[in-house]
């Protein structure tokens, strides 16, 4: 089901010339920026994998991949990629990244079961990075560190923006609050996860929630993860597991908490199979990437995705998605955001 958030008196900031303009001026210095911070090479990436190979990305386990025969292979099917978490940890003991060292990739996606709107899109276009690192910087100090470099990143950006377009203000704080899932909860007993975000992202600007993935004490999930790629039931801090977690902004446009990241540790063997019983797929270890994990043939990592027309939207100043990326969106969506003041490329 569709759903538009209707921002009262919008105007947007820039033009369609200029909105081009800030688009291409925010992609090619966030990424050089990105890959000079946590020291990653660009590689190539996959628009589709084989289908029952283990390596697409199945995000909460409910979405469906969109797949196609491939018909010199005798009709195997091919599936369109979700996001490249998995992909990335392979390329890295493939192509012999020494530790401390990283890769990213564009990364286009197209995600059939998204619920369309402000935020969501069919086409998905990321960053996404993958970082090689021991055994000893899995722990919580090692993914906050990584966090703030990427912030850092955000940072410089946000300035760029506002040099080149003085009408746009920055608005992100000189640093990133950090909380755990759990101690939301604690904090907002009565509220939803995302009314929690809402409530946290509002008063501190830029969160990092740590922790996504495991039932929280009241036996609910704060959002769902797969099994298989990051870590969140290693216990990390204070009694709390997590080692992942999502970076999220305060949307001055849009009013809410607005994520523009999605990352963490990934699993070890032992986080891998004790999260795969958890989730009923025990299954998965016959594919190719759960068993090279299980054998110990993939390094350690840490990676993750950011949203590219997200981070644009929100430098930007634009009230929808739809204003940063061309796509498909329902009838009644262009009639709304016609009589918004949004324009859907």
């Amino acid at each position: 089901m569709s759903y538009l958030f209707k921002p009262t008196n919008y105007k947007p900031k820039l033009n369609l010339q200029q909105t081009e303009l800030g688009i291409t001026k925010i992609k090619e210095f966030f990424q050089s920026n990105l890959s000079a911070e946590l020291r990653l090479r660009r590689v190539t990436a996959p628009l589709f994998v084989l289908r029952g190979t283990g390596i697409n990305d199945d995000l909460n386990g409910t979405e469906r991949a969109v797949n196609f025969p491939i018909k010199d292979m005798g009709d195997a099917r091919a599936e369109v990629v979700h996001s490249l978490a998995k992909w990335k940890r392979l390329t890295l003991a493939d192509y012999g990244i020494e530790n401390g060292y990283g890769i990213y990739t564009d990364m286009n996606a197209i995600r059939a079961d998204e619920e369309l709107g402000n935020l969501h899109s069919l086409y998905v276009d990321q960053w996404d990075w993958e970082l090689v690192m021991t055994a000893e910087e899995r722990n919580i100090g090692f993914l906050k560190s990584i966090v703030n470099s990427i912030y850092a990143t955000f940072l410089r950006t946000e300035y760029l923006v506002s040099e080149s377009f003085p009408e746009i203000k920055p608005c992100l704080p000189a640093q990133i609050t950090f909380i755990h899932s759990e101690e939301l909860r604690q904090l907002y007993p009565t509220m939803t996860a995302k009314e929690r975000e809402t409530e946290f992202t509002k008063k501190h600007k830029a969160v990092f929630v740590i922790g996504i993935g495991g039932p929280l004490g009241d036996g609910e999930k704060h959002d769902g993860r797969a099994p298989d790629y990051d870590d969140w039931t290693t216990v990390a801090e204070n009694g709390l597991a997590g080692l992942n977690g999502d970076i999220l902004f305060w949307n001055p446009v849009l009013e809410l908490a607005f994520e523009v990241s999605s990352m963490g540790i990934r699993v070890d063997k032992i986080a891998l199979l004790r999260q795969l019983e958890m989730e009923g797929k025990l299954d998965r270890l016959n594919m190719y990437f759960h068993k090279r994990l299980a054998e110990g043939t993939l390094p350690l990592s840490i990676g993750g995705g950011i949203g590219q027309s997200r981070l644009c939207m929100f430098f930007l100043r634009k009230a929808h998605i739809g204003e940063i990326q061309a796509s498909i969106w329902p009838e009644q969506m262009y009639h709304d955001c016609k009589a918004l003041n949004i324009t859907l490329i």
